[in-house]
């Protein structure tokens, strides 16, 4: 058998060995619940918030205004609709922040003990 070929096989067999998890595994899990939660929040409040400040911006550039049935006021509405999407917008990194700063607090006391018992066993 050529090393090609036994390298193949055991990338195949790693993927079905069952493997403990170890320290730093449940480490690096402790950290993703502190920062996946708040990225997804951020992600989805921007999605919202850009996708708000873009209708604005179309009720203000085009006559779509005219074919929803807003009429002569179109532009006016549309500077408010994208103004409270300018405003999420900017709100959207400081409540990032609160999100991280509170699961923080919430899994500080379990990481700092994992890893100064890592950092004790190097």
């Amino acid at each position: 058998m050529n090393k090609m070929n036994q390298t193949a096989i055991e990338k195949i067999r790693e993927k079905y060995v069952e493997k403990e998890k170890t320290d730093i595994d449940i480490l690096r899990e402790l950290d993703a619940k502190v920062h996946n939660p708040a990225n997804a929040f951020a992600y989805a409040f921007g999605t919202v918030s850009a996708l708000t400040m873009g209708a604005g911006m179309s009720l203000v550039m085009t006559d779509i205004g005219h074919s929803v049935g807003i009429g002569g006021n179109a532009a006016i509405i549309g500077v408010i609709i994208g103004a409270a999407g300018l405003l999420l917008s900017l709100v959207n990194l400081p409540l990032h922040n609160l999100i991280i700063s509170r699961r923080k607090r919430r899994y500080s006391k379990e990481i700092i003990a994992l890893s100064d018992k890592l950092i004790e066993n190097l």
